[in-house]
């Protein structure tokens, strides 16, 4: 292997259809030295046997725009490369069984169009009038997406391959890395032996990209990263050739779990079972190949039965090939992309659970940018690898989880749905006093969390719907409390970053948009930007003394927000620490908060001694606490710390002191639909990355006074030039439909944009959403003078606007 260099800018590891892809893409952007290692032959492990189905709608618009990039890559690549990508662009349909589903479908064809791909809601009739030996029994309706199509995955891998190395990469079959050296927070080689054991040798490297596929964990812990994934037996059929069969669109059937793509006169049948079989607990074998797992027909046959009385040409045709191949599943069915959290110089893109054709050239595209540029391209939440979480490593957690998220992807994707597997591993110290009341849990980042409160006697779970949910009606009596009266709930998830030293200010206005030269226990509201003012993060920033201060966080967020700190700490004297599991957190909302404060401590909570933005040290029952009065639904009261040991207490304490007022313990769901009315915004949705803070409506927190923080020029220009887009407060005139997200914006009679996030708002008496409104050039005036709708499954229904808020536009409810 003498033509293998000492030395290179990147290493990727794995040649499948998205090592291949990540080569291309930063050859592509003149990178050199790019080395691409594969342990046998490309395509050798999951990519030869995908299915090849090129679908451009996702469940976001960036997302959508990978997917629909990935299309328009394949078209031009045989021109390029001479290698035929054998892309099609057939459509797809997809058809629904219950009305819960046609709901959902329709309500995703909305969206298509809000994302710029071609979509059109259709009847029974019209789906068989598309897919003509359909059994049209049951069937509710449907959707075609005109530019869906199927592809060859494996020459599309090659084609990549053979690209790449047009512009100068080194691809390298039959070469695994045994092994990596490493130096504090970089990975600084990788060491490489020969297939047949013969030769071996280390690359020096600037950069490692971990494209592993199911191999991805392993290969992460060699590089000292956390990589969730966790490979499933995925099964299809494919038939004889059927005299007659032409070429038809894909078809998918998701409530009976299954699939279907002609080629070449037959058909394939692919499924995504409800209880998937994972698979290589102890380990997948480095001498895999174009392996296949032994047959389970047993297991498939359900899906064989339901699929001949829907196709019945598959009850004459014979089976051809009974197929069982691994695939590599996350635990929250997303892929993951960027920058380990771990290390400083390594990249992930991996774990694609059966959408890595059809994402494989728009993530390839986006991390090359991402590694090029030193930062994201456009806003890649959903599938960021920092969103996942230490524990979430765990072979027997990922083992348990991944039993479920292979029958996810076409599962109801109802709003608010739960995951039913690995739950349980996060707690809070008050987790089992709210299951005595009544929780019904939620997970969020592995966290048990109380969404909502059943009432005695009712059942203590979800029964989804795209309508009103059997909790709708625990929520708005939760809802009620906090505006009236007073409500506690547990916020003990949320992340929890110490930040201390000497040089803990000046860190502190260096990465954060606000002032922190503020005294001792003052709270301040901030955003971590970017250089050009998108906002990375969004937290409070609590003053402990001259040399610490507690920054709060999301709770899906923390590790993310803490390794950008620590990315930017520089030559600041600070040390950052994650203390969230120390604390509990209770927040006592509303009205009454006040009251029931002073009834359980003899401390002053009155505004001239603790008047909003202050925290100050209380003593609490028999025990301690710190409390922080700052609000996410918009209403007076407080956030109390308190250490885990003494959390127990402090509920108890609360709990009585709080019969007798008509407390009420609430949950997240009523937390979000308080939050929509107050327009506060929800990072993630509201808020990412690529949205400008003063676009958000967030310019109030950002003091450009201070000589130097990140982002500060990115501030002043868009305040020179005004907003592009501006963030408006919607609600629906019409009480009954509901919002969720994403959901198209139409203004004056076109579609504009969509909803960044949806929820019913019970004081308000409507759906309440949030979105951005492109508005260069425009007042705010313009803006408003404009007519409003929200396109809710297919249905167009007229919206009021507003750059304020609608609920206490002034904020005066919270500093009584």
């Amino acid at each position: 292997m003498s033509d293998l260099p000492t030395k290179a800018r990147v290493v990727i590891i794995g040649g499948g259809v998205i090592g291949c892809s990540v080569a291309y893409h930063l050859a592509k952007l003149g990178w050199q030295d790019v080395v691409l290692l594969e342990r046998k032959q490309l395509t050798s492990g999951t990519t030869w046997h995908a299915a090849g189905l090129i679908g451009q709608l996702r469940a976001s618009s960036n997302m959508t725009k990978l997917a629909r990039y990935s299309a328009e890559l394949y078209h031009g690549l045989e021109e390029e490369t001479g290698v035929a990508t054998g892309i099609r662009q057939v459509g797809s349909i997809s058809v629904a069984l219950t009305d819960e589903r046609r709901e959902e479908l329709y309500r995703s064809a909305a969206m298509a169009r809000a994302f710029g791909v071609p979509a059109e809601e259709l009847s029974p009739a019209e789906v068989k009038q598309r897919y003509e030996h359909l059994n049209l029994d049951g069937v509710t309706g449907g959707i075609w997406l005109p530019t869906d199509g199927q592809a060859d995955p494996a020459n599309i891998a090659l084609a990549m391959a053979k690209g790449a190395r047009q512009n100068g990469a080194l691809v390298k079959e039959r070469i695994k890395v045994t092994g990596m050296t490493k130096q504090g927070r970089r990975v600084t080689g990788v060491d490489w032996a020969s297939d047949d054991g013969e030769q071996q040798g280390h690359i020096e490297a600037d950069m490692v990209v971990n494209c592993a596929g199911m191999w991805g964990r392993e290969v992460g812990k060699m590089a000292g990263t956390n990589v969730p994934l966790h490979a499933c037996e995925h099964f299809y059929i494919v038939t004889e050739a059927i005299p007659g069969l032409t070429q038809m669109p894909v078809l998918r059937v998701p409530d009976e779990c299954a699939y279907y793509k002609e080629d070449a006169g037959k058909i394939l049948l692919g499924a995504f079972e409800p209880n998937a079989k994972p698979w290589g607990m102890d380990g997948i074998s480095d001498r895999f190949e174009f392996d296949q797992l032994p047959e389970d027909f047993d297991h498939f046959e359900p899906i064989l039965e339901a699929a001949c009385e829907r196709m019945p040409m598959l009850a004459e045709a014979g089976i051809h090939t009974f197929f069982n191949g691994p695939e590599s599943f996350t635990p929250d069915d997303a892929y993951h992309l960027g920058q380990a959290p771990e290390m400083d110089n390594v990249w992930v893109a991996a774990g694609f659970n059966s959408i890595g054709i059809q994402s494989a050239g728009g993530a390839g595209m986006a991390l090359a940018q991402w590694m090029d540029a030193g930062e994201k391209p456009f806003d890649l939440g959903d599938v960021d690898i920092s969103r996942m979480h230490p524990f979430q490593g765990n072979q027997h957690y990922l083992y348990e989880r991944s039993k479920e998220t292979l029958g996810l992807l076409y599962a109801d994707h109802f709003p608010y749905r739960q995951k039913a597997t690995a739950r349980g591993v996060r707690r809070s110290p008050f987790h089992q006093q709210l299951l005595d009341q009544g929780a019904v849990m939620g997970e969020t980042a592995g966290w048990e969390r109380a969404n909502w409160f059943a009432n005695e006697g009712q059942e203590r779970e979800y029964q989804y719907s795209w309508k009103r949910q059997n909790w709708f009606e625990n929520s708005a009596a939760e809802h009620r409390a906090v505006r009236e009266n007073v409500g506690m709930y547990d916020m003990s998830s949320f992340g929890k970053i110490r930040v201390e030293g000497p040089d803990a200010e000046a860190f502190l206005n260096y990465v954060c948009g606000a002032n922190l030269s503020v005294p001792a226990g003052k709270i301040v509201y901030t955003q971590f930007l970017n250089a050009s003012g998108g906002i990375e993060a969004d937290v409070t920033v609590t003053r402990l003394s001259e040399t610490a201060y507690l920054v709060v966080t999301p709770s899906t967020t923390r590790l993310a927000d803490q390794t950008w700190m620590m990315r930017h700490q520089g030559d600041y004297r600070v040390v950052l620490t994650d203390v969230t599991a120390g604390e509990g957190v209770l927040a006592v909302m509303g009205p009454r908060s006040r009251e029931l404060l002073q009834r359980v401590s003899p401390g002053d909570f009155s505004n001239a001694v603790n008047p909003f933005g202050t925290a100050q040290e209380i003593e609490l029952g028999m025990g301690l606490a710190r409390v922080h009065r700052v609000t996410y639904v918009g209403e007076l009261g407080w956030e109390i710390y308190v250490s885990s040991d003494m959390a127990g207490h402090a509920f108890e304490t609360l709990s009585e002191a709080g019969h007798d007022l008509g407390m009420k313990l609430c949950g997240m769901h009523m937390m979000d639909s308080c939050r929509i009315e107050k327009g506060f915004r929800h990072f993630g949705h509201d808020i990412t990355c690529e949205d400008h803070v003063i676009d958000a409506g967030l310019g109030f927190a950002v003091k450009t006074d201070k000589p130097d923080f990140i982002g500060r020029d990115a501030v002043l220009a868009r305040k020179e030039n005004g907003p592009t887009n501006r963030m408006v407060q919607f609600k629906l005139t019409d009480p009954e439909p509901m919002l969720y997200h994403n959901e198209p914006l139409i203004r004056d009679g076109k579609i504009v944009g969509y909803l960044s996030s949806g929820n019913y708002g019970h004081t308000l008496g409507g759906a309440i959403g949030l979105g951005y409104v492109p508005c260069e050039g425009e007042s705010a005036a313009d803006v408003l003078a404009s007519t409003y709708e929200i396109d809710v499954m297919g249905t167009r229904v007229r919206a009021e606007a507003s750059l304020k808020p609608m609920y206490d536009p002034k904020s005066e409810r919270v500093k009584v």
